[in-house]
This record gives structure tokens, sequence and C-alpha cells, in this order.
């Protein structure tokens, strides 16, 4: 009944179309999905389930209809070095990087990070960034808790294969417990990531944004990942090597 009257229809007609006795327009379709946030790829799902044409489209970050898009993201990222930054999709594959962010990559083999280069892959594995993680525990927490969200939400077959892959690697707790992970450490007001790097300890904090009013499949599961130093020892040795280009 809440749901009718904030979509603006009875909740004799919203109970009929939920029991299959009404056919939805798609606008009342889309009025449902955007009340419930639905995330714009399902809200295509339900319009082809409902016989309508897909309302959003999805075009790669490389077309030219997305060129500015990709400039203003690229300058983002770019203006944030000596501190990397990423932009990542739904899989948490990364579409763009600065060079800090490559940097941090650096010397890890193709097939480990994948192609693209995959967050979830990179920084579990046990020849990715793991051994070089010294609070793996609770900075896996994090990663694996978001990776059973992503698998949940997005049914994604190739995700659902990563996601059983990354539970045999070493250091993994068991898959079910994923989602009752927590990354809390000590009085940090903020969890970081604490990196070994050249030979010394950084530590990172992490912001994510979206693109606020996204009408592209692609756009609306973008998200940029910015990292910070949570000391000025950390903020310095990133400044340092963004001068020497290694680490």
């Amino acid at each position: 009944m809440d749901l009718a009257h904030e979509i603006g229809v009875s909740p004799r007609h919203l109970s009929f179309v939920e029991l299959g006795k009404s056919k939805p327009s798609a606008d009342l379709l889309l009025a449902i999905a955007r009340h419930l946030d639905v995330p714009l790829r399902e809200r295509n799902d339900w319009l082809l389930a409902a016989g309508y044409a897909p309302r959003y489209p999805e075009t790669s970050l490389t077309e030219p209809e997305l060129a500015r898009v990709r400039r203003s993201l690229q300058a983002l990222l770019d203006a944030h070095d000596p501190f990397p930054a990423a932009v990542i999709d739904r899989t948490w594959s990364v579409q763009l990087s600065n060079r800090a962010a490559r940097r941090l990559v650096s010397g890890i083999a193709a097939e480990v990070r994948g192609v693209p280069t995959n967050i979830f892959r990179t920084a579990l594995h046990p020849a990715g960034l793991a051994h070089r993680t010294r609070n793996f525990p609770q900075w896996s927490a994090y990663l694996l808790w978001h990776l059973d969200r992503a698998v949940t939400r997005n049914q994604d077959p190739a995700l659902t294969a990563l996601a059983a892959e990354i539970a045999t690697w070493q250091g993994i707790p068991e898959r079910r417990a994923w989602g009752h992970l927590s990354a809390e450490e000590g009085d940090d007001p903020v969890v970081p990531w604490r990196l070994e790097a050249g030979g010394q300890e950084l530590s990172l904090i992490t912001t994510m944004s979206t693109f606020g009013v996204p009408m592209d499949v692609t756009l609306s599961e973008l998200s940029i990942e910015l990292f910070f130093p949570a000391d000025e020892t950390t903020e310095a040795a990133l400044r340092r090597h963004a001068d020497t280009g290694t680490w």
C-alpha cells in the first residue's frame, strides 16, 4: 500500500500487477524501479520481461559517445597523483587508473591480476598484493564482504567463478563466512590498508564515489576509488617515489 501511494497508483492496481493479473506499463515499471533504487541493468531486464524495449543504453567506455566522460575521469585520476586512484566496474575490474596505482601493481604477473586488472584478484592472490599487505585479515575482510555483495547482487557468472577460485586461495576464510566478515581494526577512525612497498610500510585509506545521475548502464556501474595517505610518512614516500617512477 505504501509503495502504491508513493508511486501514484492504487494499491489494487499494484496488487494486480504483482499477481500477474494486470500488465504494467513501461512507465509504471520504471516508477517502481526508481522508487526501489533498482540498478539500470535490472531496469532493462524488467522492461524486457514485460515485453518492452530496454530504456537505458550500455555504451563501452571506449566508445566516442563517452569520450568526454572518459577524459574527465582520467583527468580526475591524474590530478590525484602521486596517490593511487582507479575507476572500476561492477566486477571491480579496473577500467582506468593513474600512474601511482600502476606503480603499486607493477611486477605482478598478468595472470594474477587478470585482464583487465581486477581488484579482488590483485589484492587477494598470494602472488599478488596479499603477501605485502600487513593487515591482511582486516583488509581481506573488507574486500571479501564487497565481493560477496557483488556476487549476490549482480549474478554475474564470471564474478561467481572468480569468487569460487578466490575461496581456494591461501589465507581466505570459507565462502559462507564472507557476508559476515568485519574489517574493524583498533582505534583507527578509518580502517587503513597497510601495504609494504619499497621496503617500507604504507598506510592508505580509501574513498569510493559514483556518478550522480547516470543514464547509461556502463556509467551507473562505475566507481571511482581514491586512496589517500593515512599518515605523513606514507605521503612523503608516495611523493618521493612519484619522482623516481619506481618502488
